[in-house]
Order: structure tokens, then C-alpha cells, then sequence
């Protein structure tokens, strides 16, 4: 899920009894095209996986981020993403069940990570004035068209198919900062789960009295569609659900807390916390989906619950690996360190030798108008790529006769295999004072 968010289909499992391959046809990577002409240059195209998007006004996709697109860290036997994945789905396959034993969750982990804007945000009822849809925070193809920002935006087309229970997990692109916690590409697990009426009360005492839904008003507790009884057991088997999971990834004894929140696709909302090693970490986000998206999709008379998490957040926390450029790293001695036998193997990631930073700082004075920070952030991450450990803003100046505004931001250079020369840093830091001037209209105060 997006917080989820405001924070591929190549095999369908043949217990299915509705398959969703009329909808996901399988997408074969092909290799990227050539290097990509200024975004909406007039004319222009990305080729990405095998089809081409003409550029417009919207188009923001650089370099770095396009050759990203289908390495798929997720499907890497033996990465950390993969076995953390793996956890999740040996556990869905192993506690829940349906017709004849074959399991209840079926899995997608191979969709295109291009998906329509419909999809990205109007199918999960986000509004057209929500700030998430930015184009600072997004990358677009060009209008219609984008890398997705959340794996839900799968999540209309799977219930469309007649899935009621599902996982999915792939790569997704957000435009963000720069630190040891943001990357513009990172990995999602979602799940959705549907229940019929008899499925919701089956056990329940007096449940053939029960009802789904009902008219009434909203509430911080329920949907204005939803009776309190039936809100209350989907929330329960929501809770009861990521409860097991999180004690089946850490361990027994886990501290869980849950703090309510809002998300536009879900409500009541909630994100999870875990207590570990004495700090409470959010680890997900998770509710139970408005009613409104679900009959959109055709599924009228269920009702259901989803959760989403950040694979690498999870990870970094389990595998106690500090900075997320890692999990890009081909370095044998980071790789090495996740090959198990058994996907449950404890690992405790022996951190590589630190080698020392670079720090360079940048000033200019801003444009007057068209101007984020995160087409800086992209900036610094197409000239600088993995060698760019953090970029901090460190001071802020308005100008009392002109107004105009400068920012002053420190770029902390660091190899994650060996040792940067100043020399060498200050080549590539030329280059982000040079490209900040002609592409983003800022003028220098180097």
C-alpha cells in the first residue's frame, strides 16, 4: 500500500479459480533503449521494457532511476530482499489455506512497474488535488503514464480479476532525499484479503443475524456502509494477522503497538509499531479498504482489509544493515552474507570496512518559481549516483531587499568500497554546480 503512500502478473497460481492473466499479461524485460533525450524535449520517447512513451511537460525520468527498472533486487535468489520475501510467503502459505489445502494467498511478484496515473491514484480514490501526485515526488513517463509509487496500484485490476486474497511485491519510484534511509527506488509487500458474509461470521454466535453493511453515518470507528460487528471482526483479523507475521519474522515476545492514522483507500487506518531493541519503529500501514473502491472493482458483497510495507525497511531492521545504497551493492562481501541454507537463518550483517567521506557544500540563490528540492536531490543523484551518502540543506537566506532565497546544502560523498580523493569528488561536484545552473535556473554563489 502507499504510506504506504502518503508516506508484475507473469504466473498465476493454477489453484486459482479466476485468473487474473487476462489482465497482467507477463512483461519480458528487454534491455533500455538509448540514452534519453532532456525530459519533455518535444518529439522524444522513453523506451522502457519493450514499449515506447512519448515525452510531454510531465516527463522527469532520468538516467539513474531508468536503469533500475528491472533489476528487481525482490526475485534475486539469496539478496536480502528475496529472503525477506520468502519469510513472508512461506508464512501466508503455511498458516492459511483454502479449497482442498492449496494455499489461500496467491502471489504476484513479477508486474510491470509502469502502471497508468488511473491506476497509481484515481482507483485508490486519491484526490486530484492530493499532494502525493506531485510531480516533485513522482516519476512520470509523461501525463498518463508513470513508474508506480506504491505496488497498490495493482490492487484494483487484481480484485477486478475475482481475486479476494493476495500478495504483492515488486519495485517502486518515488522522488525524495537523500540520506541512508531514502533511495529513489525501493520494494513493497502488500496484501489484500476479502470476506464474504458467511466467511466473516462463520463461528461467530447468533452470525446468520449479522449483516456486512448497513446505512448510516462515518465515524472514527466505521465506514458509513459497514455495520460496527462487521468493522470489528475485519479489524481484528487484520491485527490477528500482522501480529503472527511479525512474530514469525523477530520473534516471540515482541512488543506491538497501533497508532491510528489516515489513509484516502482505507478507514478505520492504523500504522503498526514494533519495539525493538527499545525503540519503536513503524513497520507498516494497514486498514480495512473503503467500501467505495472495493464495489468499484466489482466485488460488491465483501469486505476486506490491506496492509503494505517497505521491504528494505524491514530489512534494515531485521539484518541491522545500516544504509540502504547496500542493497544495490554487487560487493561479494555484502552478498555473501545472505547466502543461507535456510530462509530463516538468523543473519547479523557484519558491516564492510567504512571508508572515509568527502564533504563538499554548494550555495545559489533559487529560481523565482519552478523550483523543488527533490529536482536537486534527482540532480545530485544522476551526476553523483551511489557515491552520494546524504545531502543535508544546512542554511536558508532571504535576501531583505530582493527576497530572493538561497540554500546552502552540504553533499556527503562516500565509495562504499574504497577510498574517494578530493580530487576525484570535486570533478563530480563541478559537475552538480554546472548542471544546477542550466537546468534547474539557479544561480551560483559556488
Amino acid at each position: 500500500m502507499v504510506c504506504w503512500a502518503l508516506r508484475r502478473v507473469t504466473q498465476v497460481r493454477p489453484h486459482l479459480a479466476r485468473k487474473a492473466s487476462s489482465v497482467y499479461p507477463g512483461h519480458e524485460h528487454q534491455p533500455l533503449g538509448p540514452r534519453p533525450a532532456a525530459p519533455g524535449a518535444p518529439g522524444s520517447t522513453v523506451e522502457l521494457l519493450g514499449k515506447s512513451y512519448p515525452r510531454d511537460d510531465y516527463s522527469n525520468l532520468t538516467r539513474k532511476v531508468l536503469s533500475k527498472v528491472g533489476r528487481n533486487l525482490h526475485n534475486q535468489p539469496q539478496h536480502p530482499l528475496w529472503l525477506l520475501k520468502e519469510r513472508v510467503k512461506q508464512h501466508f502459505y503455511a498458516r492459511y489455506a483454502g479449497r482442498a489445502g492449496a494455499p489461500l494467498f496467491s502471489v504476484y511478484d513479477d508486474l510491470s512497474p509502469v502502471v497508468t496515473t488511473w491506476q497509481n491514484f484515481d482507483s485508490l480514490l486519491i484526490p486530484a488535488d492530493h499532494p502525493s501526485r506531485k510531480k516533485g515526488d513522482n516519476y512520470y513517463l509523461n501525463a498518463t503514464h508513470m513508474l508506480r509509487a506504491h505496488t497498490s496500484a495493482h490492487q484494483w485490476d487484481l480484485l477486478r480479476a475475482g481475486l479476494d486474497a493476495f500478495l504483492v511485491v515488486g519495485d517502486v519510484y518515488r522522488r525524495d532525499q537523500i540520506d541512508a534511509q531514502h533511495y529513489p527506488v525501493f520494494h513493497q509487500l502488500e496484501a489484500v484479503r476479502l470476506f464474504s458474509r458467511h466467511q466473516l461470521f462463520a463461528g461467530i454466535k447468533d452470525g446468520e443475524n449479522l449483516q456486512l453493511f448497513e446505512q448510516s453515518s462515518r465515524s472514527a470507528h466505521k465506514q458509513e456502509t459497514h455495520t460496527l460487528e462487521a468493522t470489528k471482526l475485519v479489524e481484528f483479523d487484520l491485527k490477528q494477522t500482522l501480529t503472527q507475521l511479525m512474530t514469525h519474522i523477530f520473534g516471540d515476545g515482541l512488543d506491538i503497538r497501533w497508532v491510528d492514522c489516515y489513509f484516502p483507500f482505507t478507514h478505520p487506518s492504523f500504522e503498526m509499531e514494533i519495539n525493538f531493541h527499545g525503540e519503536w519503529l513503524e513497520v507498516l500501514g494497514c486498514g480495512v479498504m473503503e467500501q467505495q473502491l472495493v464495489n468499484s472493482a466489482g466485488a460488491q458483497d465483501r469486505i476486506g482489509w490491506a496492509f503494505g510495507l517497505g521491504l528494505e525497511r524491514l530489512a534494515m531492521i531485521l539484518y541491522d544493515i545500516p544504509d540502504i545504497r547496500l542493497f544495490w551493492s554487487e560487493d561479494e562481501r555484502f552478498l555473501k552474507q545472505f547466502r543461507v541454507q535456510d530462509i530463516n537463518e538468523q543473519v547479523v550483517f557484519q558491516p564492510l570496512s567504512k571508508y572515509p567521506a568527502v564533504i563538499n557544500d554548494i550555495s545559489f540563490w533559487l529560481p523565482r518559481e519552478n523550483y523543488t528540492e527533490n529536482d536537486f536531490y534527482d540532480l545530485v543523484r544522476t551526476i553523483g549516483g551511489d557515491l552520494v551518502e546524504k545531502v543535508d540543506l544546512i542554511d536558508k537566506f532571504e535576501h531583505p531587499k530582493t527576497h530572493r532565497t538561497s540554500h546552502c546544502y552540504r553533499i556527503t560523498y562516500r565509495h562504499m568500497e574504497r577510498t574517494l580523493s578530493q580530487r576525484e569528488v570535486g570533478g563530480i561536484h563541478q559537475a552538480v554546480q554546472e548542471a544546477a545552473v542550466r537546468q534547474l535556473g539557479v544561480e551560483g554563489r559556488f
